[in-house]
């Protein structure tokens, strides 16, 4: 008898202020099976984060109150296993140097090469093993 092994999904924040937007990346983010958990601010995030314990995090740079820098300084700092990744429709030159860079207009194709490059319980479901 073949024994299934249940896998724990790979959970991404993402935090961005623009209603669009957001449901565009979240969209991305579960076609890859992922598991999502959407907000609107800094602040919001800084509420779940710790209990979410994100594999990703997707952070927009320009956001109302706590900006971007702040938040992907302090979830680096808190969860070093969680990839943060900076989005923003700034110049390349302006991301913070310690964060993955997801620039404006994200892509299906982007996502995965982040979840490729930097998950790699996402690259071991997606491989079946």
């Amino acid at each position: 008898m073949l024994k299934t092994v249940a896998r724990e999904a790979v959970r991404v924040l993402v935090v961005e202020d623009h209603d669009d937007y957001r449901c565009l990346v979240q969209r991305f983010f579960e076609r890859a099976n992922c598991e999502v958990v959407p907000v609107d601010s800094a602040e919001s995030a800084l509420e779940i984060y710790r209990e979410l314990d994100p594999h990703v995090a997707v952070v927009d740079l320009v956001l109302p109150g706590m900006n971007g820098w702040e938040l992907s300084k302090r979830l680096t700092l808190d969860l070093p296993n969680c990839a943060v990744a900076v989005s923003s429709s700034l110049d390349r030159a302006h991301y913070p140097s310690f964060a993955e860079h997801l620039p404006k207009p994200i892509s299906r194709h982007a996502v995965t090469e982040l979840l490729t490059r930097r998950v790699p319980q996402w690259v071991d479901q997606w491989q079946g093993t």
